[in-house]
């Protein structure tokens, strides 16, 4: 028994940069997809009156979790990579994309966990009251008022709900970073490269603890919020 995987963990400091790097993605995923998943089902929930529009709306925001995750995966590749699609469809304006690596990653990862965020933030806004909303216009508040004080504090489970898939499938995952990240290094790949690659299992276990310490105490915190029991 040693701890000296551990000390390695904590003392390197490219292992503190991967770490910090992972949580800064799961982070920057989570946020993206929240931005997009909230107009999106507030619009499909409480704007469109069409059941069947509605449901159109539900089906197409789950539409990236019909194609094979490789396939996705891939595809993201040959839209980002230098001189691919996104190059092609910039290069009348001068702009060049962003190529494989960071911003890659981050694009490719809230695309793919996108429909995690919404089905929950839709399921959320359907048992949301139109009275409360109808109220709340009646009295004279403006929109944007009524959203930021009605909307938001009722819809906070089901906004941590969504943001639990997000933030944990970001943190854990590998192979997207490997075909879109270039150089990009991350949690999981360190851990799959030394369960692989380097057969350090010790290592890969020590460093597993990293995300799901990270997603634990990210449970208790919510736990203690309530948020999870109002879902």
């Amino acid at each position: 028994f040693s701890l000296a995987n551990f000390q390695t963990l904590l003392t390197a400091e490219v292992y503190r940069t991967v770490a910090l790097r992972s949580l800064g993605i799961a982070i920057a995923v989570t946020v993206i997809d929240l931005l997009f998943a909230l107009p999106i089902a507030f619009f499909a929930a409480k704007v469109v009156r069409s059941h069947r529009i509605r449901y159109a709306i539900v089906i197409a925001s789950t539409m990236p979790l019909w194609a094979g995750y490789l396939v996705k995966g891939y595809a993201w590749r040959i839209m980002l990579d230098n001189n691919g699609v996104l190059d092609w469809l910039l290069q009348p304006l001068g702009i060049k994309g962003p190529g494989l690596g960071l911003p890659a990653t981050i694009l490719a990862l809230a695309y793919l966990w996108l429909p995690y965020m919404i089905l929950p933030i839709y399921g959320g806004l359907e048992r949301l009251p139109n009275s409360l909303l109808e109220a709340s216009s009646d009295l004279g508040a403006p929109a944007g008022t009524t959203f930021k004080s009605i909307v938001l504090p009722m819809l906070y489970p089901a906004i941590i709900a969504g943001s639990i898939f997000t933030f944990s499938l970001s943190l854990g995952d590998y192979i997207v970073v490997k075909i879109v990240g270039g150089t990009t290094q991350l949690v999981a790949n360190v851990i799959a490269d030394n369960v692989g690659v380097a057969g350090n299992l010790p290592f890969a276990a020590a460093m597993a603890l990293m995300p799901i310490a990270t997603i634990l105490a990210y449970l208790f915190l919510v736990r203690r919020t309530g948020a999870l029991e109002n879902f």
